[in-house]
């Protein structure tokens, strides 16, 4: 596949995760936790990843393989932990923000790992993510805005998780199939999760089965194709464009908030979003290509 083909899957990646909050909302107005939404997020996703693993071709990995990914999962639990614990508090659009700080965050943590300094294009290219995030999310022109504190400080820890999510799956037991790996990363987050909130819904018929079809949607666009989509992308696009490419959360969630939640967003809103977005991930597709030629031409 050519670099654009892994580019587009890494943007339906984030895609998903958009689309996460809208049955959270959901999931809470019809009564049911945090515990049980994200347990149930978790289990039905990790069950429906082994079926597909069964009906692939296997791998044998080492124990030391397995247990990388396994802890790869880590950060991707406590990220549904912490953003749907802000989701409490904040509204979808408002949430997304905080979540949206994931952008300068893996920036750093390249930074950091891989010593790939951001250049003056990519500072651009955040700042202006950023700036689109908050008019996108209308906070500027709210007058009365529903911010909590709380809800902010688990928004911006599963910013924080996120990033390092994303980081991992760029770097991080490249050679194995994506399928089998996005089931142990999954587990992995499963087992997360547990530790936090035990699956005590599974005990409880009436609530397994109400449950069912808020979990099925959580675990096919937040555990099944995230991870399976960054295990095939990631690797080539890297973590620096892989984190502007998963931006695509946030035109999703807006537009999941203002149809399914009935979330009153403006034309300006509508207009950012598309502009900004549109604008940052096609340049940033362009600087893979030429980049890569460039590497090309060196060889």
């Amino acid at each position: 596949m050519k670099l654009w083909h892994y580019a587009l899957i890494v943007f339906l990646g984030g895609c998903c995760y958009g689309i996460l909050s809208t049955f959270v909302k959901l999931a809470y107005a019809t009564g049911f936790t945090v515990p049980a939404v994200t347990g149930g997020q978790y289990f039905f996703g990790v069950v429906l990843a082994w079926l597909v693993v069964l009906c692939t071709k296997k791998k044998k990995l080492s124990l030391a393989q397995i247990l990388k990914l396994l802890l790869s999962g880590i950060p991707f639990g406590l990220t549904g932990v912490f953003y749907y614990q802000a989701l409490q508090t904040l509204n979808a659009s408002l949430a997304i923000v905080f979540l949206f700080q994931f952008v300068w965050i893996g920036a750093l943590l390249e930074w950091v790992f891989h010593k790939k300094k951001p250049t003056k294009r990519k500072f651009i290219s955040i700042a202006l993510l950023l700036i689109g995030s908050i008019l996108a999310a209308n906070i500027l022109f709210q007058e009365r805005l529903a911010l909590s504190w709380v809800g902010s400080l688990w928004g911006l820890l599963a910013a924080l998780t996120f990033s390092v999510f994303v980081f991992l799956s760029s770097s991080v037991e490249k050679a194995t199939p994506p399928i089998l790996k996005s089931a142990l990363i999954a587990t992995g987050g499963l087992v997360t999760v547990c530790t936090i909130f035990p699956l005590t819904f599974l005990f409880d018929l009436n609530v397994l089965v109400g449950l069912i079809p808020y979990g099925l949607a959580l675990g096919i666009f937040g555990v099944v194709l995230p991870p399976l989509l960054f295990s095939i992308g990631m690797p080539h696009v890297g973590s620096g464009l892989g984190t502007i490419l998963t931006a695509s959360e946030l035109p999703v969630v807006i537009a999941m908030s203002a149809f399914v939640l009935a979330e009153p967003i403006s034309l300006p809103q509508w207009i950012e979003v598309v502009i900004i977005l549109s604008g940052i991930v096609s340049s940033k597709i362009r600087s893979g290509y030429s980049n890569k030629k460039s590497l090309h031409t060196q060889n």
